[in-house]
């Protein structure tokens, strides 16, 4: 895959719906990343939001080649592949390029705390190696406010040298427009794709040479998020991005755990209510608190077209 065949633009962490015994729910995980894909959206399925720590290996992979069965264009793709287990990460990483995903999005081991850049430089060093695939591209996924453990510029640096193909990007989600403006300007013009991690940052982002944002609020607003992708350096540039952020601020607003919210949101306007739904140890939206989110939606005219349910 050419640097041109590169993935950009705007990608949910596709939520993941799960049935009355807390297993995927695949049909409703396929009509959902269809219409993702249908609004401009690509997937970066098994992320934070997709509850992909709470996914097994198993799991992941069968949700994988069931939007692949379904027809699903795998270069839309960049499905999250980054374990505390080596092992599991080299696994499904192997998995997400022999199926031909445009890359995949890898944490790093994370249940270690403090430890070093040579530590995580040998853990994507050894997956690099056991994949040993020229297509594999990875993005980095830098989200210090979950994992603790964080992407530094100088591991960057130390693996773009080594590996200029495999290290395509990374995701941003440090929530600090001036840690991601750091990674830009050191190695946006080395072909090195920045993902925002929210779409508060794509005008940014797009401002400052970066390839487009990885947002969890792309699985409800994907339309408008990817309008100013298109359209950042449109005259209204300014005023799609306000806009974009009264939505991010309803559904990320701190009363409510934002991955039950987004879940919430869908099942309100797909009339499903089997989407509210999360895995424990994530416990759903009370009544009250739906009703709240549904009002505050209802306030700004909020609406997510042509969803349906599966």
């Amino acid at each position: 895959m050419s640097k041109t065949q590169r993935i950009k633009g705007v990608l949910a962490p596709v939520v993941t719906p799960f049935d009355r015994d807390l297993n995927p729910d695949t049909a409703r995980f396929i009509t959902h990343c269809q219409w993702l894909i249908s609004q401009g959206s690509g997937l970066a399925a098994f992320g934070t939001n997709s509850e992909a720590n709470s996914l097994s290996f198993n799991e992941r992979t069968a949700l994988l080649d069931a939007l692949l069965a379904a027809g699903v264009d795998p270069s839309r793709m960049m499905p999250g592949t980054g374990c505390c287990a080596l092992t599991d990460s080299v696994r499904l990483t192997e998995h997400a390029v022999k199926a031909g995903c445009a890359g995949v999005l890898m944490l790093p081991p994370f249940y270690y705390k403090g430890v070093s850049d040579e530590g995580l430089y040998r853990n994507y060093s050894e997956i690099i190696e056991r994949v040993g695939d020229n297509r594999l591209r990875i993005y980095l996924y830098h989200i210090p406010p979950v994992a603790v453990v964080g992407i530094t510029p100088k591991l960057v640096e130390r693996l773009l040298k080594k590996y200029p193909t495999a290290i395509a990007g990374m995701k941003d989600s440090s929530g600090d427009w001036n840690n991601t403006k750091t990674f830009l300007d050191n190695f946006a013009k080395q072909g090195f794709d920045v993902f925002a991690g929210s779409e508060s940052f794509l005008l940014a982002n797009m401002q400052n040479g970066g390839a487009g944002c990885i947002s969890a609020t792309a699985n409800v607003n994907p339309a408008a998020i990817d309008k100013l992708y298109r359209e950042w350096k449109n005259a209204d540039a300014e005023a799609q991005q306000k806009a974009l952020d009264v939505v991010r601020g309803t559904f990320g607003n701190s009363k409510y755990l934002m991955i039950a919210a987004l879940k919430a949101g869908v099942a309100q306007y797909s009339g499903d209510d089997a989407w509210a739904t999360v895995r424990p140890p994530l416990v759903e939206l009370s009544k009250e608190q739906r009703a709240s989110l549904a009002t505050e939606l209802k306030a700004i005219a909020f609406t997510m077209p042509g969803l349906m349910s599966a």
